[in-house]
């Protein structure tokens, strides 16, 4: 097939270029590079199965493609917070765009949602049928609420136009190629940890997040895509549930490093608790996470310490 993935030179996207490129596709990768990077792609340039366009997605754009697979926007806190008004327009523009496009070519497209629907859940873990603990009007609201409305487009296009839909919610992922400075709990451990840095917790350190490896979420991916059970929302992440304390404690110990652990005061609207109920993934997908966290921040760091 002739497949196209925005935001595709990404953390995610350019790791799903390379398994539908080995899968024998042919891949359309659209990126504006604001947090993506050519540097994730570099390795695909030569490549005739592969082909970059550089283009926002909230920009109108037409290609001649099987399937879409819609990964565009910053998702991480600092990124998505330094132009709110524009990552809200990524994700409901955006949107609205690959739907237009799949409509047109009664092509199969793929929401790369994201467990951030839940907000600060009070059911634990999220099953896909809670509708969530959502602040609309905060910091990080732009996103949230911008993966909450493409959701509600999806589902919009689908009843009304049989536009054929699949929608993953993931839960935190990590991997190699995650920008170094993205903010998200696992690079920041990593990167303070190789520079010999005090590692910073944000309140007591005993909310917990999921962290799932990226090869297991990209496989999640690809089943979704590949049946017809189901359009989901489906759950995709790892239900193996830690404390940030022993996230950064286990990071300090594989990187033999000698820095600290330091508190500082919650950021606002910070989830408690996050872990997903993957009872649906398990029913359609046949699919469960294989990557141990211990194995997954192996090859992690192994990565990082190539960059800093």
């Amino acid at each position: 097939m002739r497949i196209l993935i925005t935001g595709g030179a990404g953390f995610l996207g350019s790791h799903l270029c390379d398994k539908l490129i080995a899968q024998d596709h042919d891949v359309v990768c659209l990126d504006n590079l604001f947090t993506g990077s050519k540097a994730n792609i570099a390795h695909l340039l030569g490549n005739p199965k592969f082909e970059f366009v550089r283009h926002d997605v909230i920009d109108p754009f037409k290609f001649e493609v099987d399937q879409i697979y819609n990964l565009a926007c910053p998702a991480s806190p600092p990124h998505y917070q330094f132009n709110p008004i524009k990552t809200t327009k990524t994700s409901v523009m955006g949107a609205i765009n690959c739907l237009g496009l799949a409509k047109r070519l009664k092509a199969r497209v793929f929401q790369a949602s994201t467990s951030e629907v839940y907000g600060d859940p009070s059911v634990h873990p999220q099953p896909e049928s809670y509708w969530g603990n959502v602040n609309p009007i905060g910091k990080r609201s732009c996103y949230d609420e911008g993966k909450r409305c493409a959701e509600t487009l999806f589902f919009d296009y689908h009843r009304e136009n049989k536009v054929d839909i699949r929608i993953v919610r993931i839960f935190n992922t990590y991997g190699p190629r995650m920008h170094p400075n993205d903010g998200r709990v696992v690079s920041n451990f990593i990167v303070q940890a190789l520079k010999g840095v005090d590692l910073t917790i944000y309140g007591d350190g005993q909310q917990t997040r999921s962290f799932c490896y990226v090869d297991d979420l990209l496989e999640g991916f690809v089943r979704l895509m590949e049946q017809t059970e189901t359009v989901g929302p489906v759950n995709i992440g790892n239900p193996g549930e830690f404390t940030m304390l022993e996230l950064a404690e286990q990071v300090l110990k594989l990187t033999k490093s000698k820095s600290k652990i330091i508190h500082k005061p919650l950021p606002t609207d910070d989830p408690r608790q996050r872990r997903p109920d993957i009872t649906l993934a398990k029913k359609y997908l046949k699919w469960e996470p294989k990557v141990q966290l211990n194995e997954g921040l192996k090859r992690t760091i192994a990565y990082f310490k190539t960059k800093v």
